[in-house]
Parts: C-alpha cells; structure tokens; sequence
C-alpha cells in the first residue's frame, strides 16, 4: 500500500513549481490558510494551544477508524497557510503513515529559508504536534 503521507507531500511541493517566486508562494499561502474551514470559538481554549507558536494556534485531533482527523487555525495570515498545508498532507491519514514519513516538504519548498525564524519554530512546534497525536493514537490502538 502506497504511502498517502508522501503522496501528498510529492503533490503539494509539484504545486508549488508552479510559482516563479516567493511573493507568489507567500500570497498562495494566506489564499490557502483563509479557506481552512471554520474553527469553532468553543475550542479555541488553552488545552488546544500549540506551545512555541509566536502567533497564536490552535488545534484539534481526533481518531476515527484508525485515522486521525486534525482542525486548526490560526490569528496569522502566513501560519494559517502552513496550517493549511500541514492539514492537507497529514488529517485523514493513518498514524504510522504520519510517523514513519518524513516532513521531506519542508525542505523541498525550502520553507526555512524563507520563513523567519519564529515562522519556522511555529512549523517545528505544529509537526511535533501531529506526531505526537500520532504516536499516541498508535499507543492507544
């Protein structure tokens, strides 16, 4: 079975060679954070906080048939894009999928260089997250 993880890191970064440069990446970014789905004020609490996020996140995980399904959001235009992305290549999956891929597409879009640096930890902070939901959904099956 083909790894539904990596498939959609490989779509996503064949997405990107579309943009000529970073201006358009950037604006591509926020288009994608603004269509994430709504996200409930009742959940945007403490106990939902990604912790070393300078802006402020939230995010939800939860299982269904061996699945993990993730909701987030974002006060930040840039990071709601990240979060869109993070979204479309791991909610749905299987949790050994998200655990044994890994996050090739950071380095593939070169997202490090160029996010600043509170950006970036953001990112770290939010894939630490997914795999941490990950490796406790697989703890608990």
């Amino acid at each position: 079975m083909s790894n539904e993880v990596q498939a959609a890191q490989d779509e996503l970064v064949e997405e990107f060679q579309f943009f000529d440069n970073w201006m358009d990446r950037y604006q591509y970014l926020i288009d994608l954070g603004r269509r994430l789905p709504e996200f409930p004020e009742s959940e945007r609490i403490d106990t939902n906080k990604i912790k070393g996020c300078q802006s402020q996140v939230w995010f939800v995980a939860e299982a269904h048939d061996g699945r993990l399904d993730f909701r987030a959001i974002s006060d930040a235009a840039i990071v709601s894009g990240l979060i869109a992305l993070l979204l479309r290549i791991y909610s749905g999956r299987r949790p050994e999928d998200i655990l044994d891929t890994p996050p090739n597409f950071v380095k593939a879009l070169e997202l490090e260089q160029h996010l600043s640096p509170t950006r970036s930890n953001g990112l770290s902070s939010m894939l630490n997250a997914i795999r941490a939901f990950a490796a406790e959904a697989l703890q608990a099956a």
